[in-house]
């Protein structure tokens, strides 16, 4: 198995590398080629999704992960409009970063060039097929995709789709590969010479997981424990919308909040009005001690919170909630608890939100807005392979800019170093161009 996979991570580096010198045009006509293959056969996907579903659902998966499994008509679609929004997105190979004479006809370029073969490992999500395809082709990448289990079936027919799209182009559809079987995912794991960078999504456990058993470079996240700040200057009405979409709107998302700060002077007329707004639509509740008591006889679904519930990613409609009686003290909590992906202030101190903004250490720092705008679509990538919680670059959702590298280019006429060397060293320009 592993020597076929060998011989699997090979073709697609050998189609990656006819791909890499592909000019902008035929890499755009390829993602449209795949966009109307993909529009073609959405009866055939949705059809293998839905058996996708119902296998699920009958191995009692759990309802975060069966959101992301779930692929319907609307989610199809957008998933299409975001492959066709890449083809409008600037092409990030071969773009000259610097252009520098070190000499008289001793010229220095840095080039921008594609990193070669991904490995994408997934739960669930097969709408991340088509965000990674899209990507991978216009940064001149191969990739090998490998679905959770439970997706396999939407996997196989979207990856058929794909190749079926390329076939009527001149990239060699091998360049998108996919594995299915789980000791495929560990023989992935150590392709060190064929594969340039391993992007990882799905739960915490899984992430580490990968991270945790590769010699290759990882891009992704383990933990999605984002937070939300109620300052003491906050609209009141302002926050609780905010609030709301934060959790709700995609509970299982990894950028909806699972912990909710408030200042302790704002809490008492802020809480009640969150609380109401949250019960409709079924979120529990877990307080601290002053806000449980702010709370408590409200008739709201509420518990005391315990030290786990504030290092918790629930990916579900519970919210843990502290009262804080300070910024400095929100600030320090998501110190200690953050996970680096996206934090958000709500307030109208701009002094308070320009503290907020420069101590915060998340890829992605909001000021009175929803911590669900941290995606790669909503930003403009087109779509994204990941969000990378790290403090190296890429960071926060990777798109077209995290899937290139650069090379340096040095174009002389015979020269050699023992010129610019010793007593009577000739000196070197440094001019740019």
């Amino acid at each position: 198995m592993v020597s076929s996979l060998i011989d699997i991570a090979q073709q697609t580096r050998q189609a990656s590398q006819s791909l890499a010198s592909m000019p902008t045009d035929v890499k755009n006509g390829a993602i449209a080629a795949i966009a109307r293959s993909l529009n073609d056969s959405a009866a055939e996907i949705l059809a293998a999704n839905r058996a996708d579903c119902l296998s699920a659902q009958a191995l009692g998966i759990s309802p975060s992960l069966f959101a992301r499994l779930k692929l319907d008509e609307v989610k199809l679609a957008s998933a299409i409009a975001g492959m066709e929004e890449v083809i409008r997105l600037p092409d990030p190979v071969g773009i000259v970063q610097l252009h520098r004479q070190l000499d008289t006809h001793l010229v220095l370029q840095r080039i921008t060039c594609p990193l070669g073969v991904l490995g994408v490992i997934f739960e669930a999500r097969p709408d991340a097929v088509m965000q990674i395809t899209s990507l991978a082709i216009k940064s001149g990448n191969g990739v090998i995709l490998k679905g959770g289990v439970e997706a396999t079936q939407s996997c196989q027919a979207l990856v058929l789709a794909i190749q079926r799209g390329l076939a009527q182009t001149n990239i060699d559809p091998k360049v998108i590969q996919l594995l299915t079987s789980r000791e495929e995912t560990l023989a992935l794991l150590t392709l060190h010479d064929d594969v340039n960078l391993i992007i990882p999504r799905g739960s915490n456990s899984f992430v580490q997981f990968v991270q945790q058993n590769t010699s290759i470079p990882v891009l992704g996240h383990a933990d999605g424990i984002c937070h939300l700040y109620v300052d003491r200057a906050a609209d009141i009405e302002q926050a609780v919308a905010i609030a709301v979409d934060s959790k709700v709107q995609y509970p299982s998302a990894c950028n909806a909040i699972e912990t909710l700060l408030v200042h302790g002077e704002i809490a008492p007329l802020f809480l009640p009005r969150l609380a109401t707004a949250l019960q409709l639509h079924g979120v529990e509740l877990r307080l601290d001690k002053v806000g449980f008591s702010l709370l408590q006889g409200g008739g709201w679904q509420l518990k005391l919170a315990e030290e786990s519930d504030w290092a918790t990613e629930y990916g579900d409609l519970i919210l843990a909630i502290r009262v804080v009686d300070s910024l400095e003290a929100a600030l320090t909590h998501i110190q200690v608890y953050g996970s680096r992906h996206t934090e958000a202030i709500v307030t109208q101190d701009s002094q308070a939100a320009a503290i907020f903004r420069d101590r915060v250490d998340a890829s992605g720092v909001f000021h009175n807005c929803s911590t669900r705008f941290a995606d790669g679509f909503r930003y403009g990538f087109g779509a994204e392979v990941g969000i990378s919680t790290q403090t190296l670059p890429p960071r926060g959702p990777v798109g077209l800019e995290g899937l290139v590298t650069y090379k340096y280019h040095l174009t002389g006429q015979g020269q050699v170093v023992s010129t610019y060397s010793g007593a009577n060293a000739q000196p070197f320009h440094h001019r740019d161009l």
